[in-house]
């Protein structure tokens, strides 16, 4: 039973912010095929056939250097950090696509990117998209919420 992966549960659990720079080096790779079409320059690439890693084992390696430099990934760890790298990189660019293609264009712009990882993840990109001020987002207090409020003022006012 693995209880620190709790946290993991729910993607709107946690308030992330996704930087503009490539310092996680997730983002580097083809990002032309998102929008349905395949550039390969020597017609032998693996990009076709879906087996491009986003994150390879050094940069992971790297990565938690930079966190901890003396802290070891097991390779079984390695392998489920790089699994849930790319799953989440081939969602957020399919539900791109999906947005791009209800939006009725055939461009996956940053704002399809930015509408699916807002709304899913609770993530956003500084310095890509509109200027607006983001207004804050109360979060919802729900009736056994206040119930639970009211039982613990309730106990304070005892003492």
């Amino acid at each position: 039973h693995n209880t620190g992966g709790d946290s993991m549960a729910s993607p709107s659990s946690n308030s992330t912010t996704l930087g503009a720079s490539n310092s996680s080096g997730i983002t580097k790779g083809n990002s032309g095929s998102s929008a349905g079409g395949s550039s390969s320059a020597g017609g032998t690439s693996s990009a076709s056939d879906g087996t491009t890693q986003l994150l390879t084992k050094p940069r992971l390696q790297e990565l938690v250097r930079e966190i901890d430099p003396t802290e070891q990934l097991d390779e079984e760890v390695e392998e489920l950090l790089l699994q849930i790298a790319d799953d989440f990189v081939e969602n957020t660019v399919n539900a791109a696509c999906l947005l791009a293609k209800h939006r009725k264009v055939p461009k996956v712009e940053v704002r399809d990117v930015q509408l699916h990882l807002e709304r899913n993840w609770n993530m956003w990109i500084p310095g890509f998209g509109t200027d607006e001020l983001r207004p804050y987002k109360r979060a919802t207090v729900t009736e056994a919420h206040k119930q639970r409020l009211a039982l613990i003022r309730k106990a304070i006012k005892k003492y």
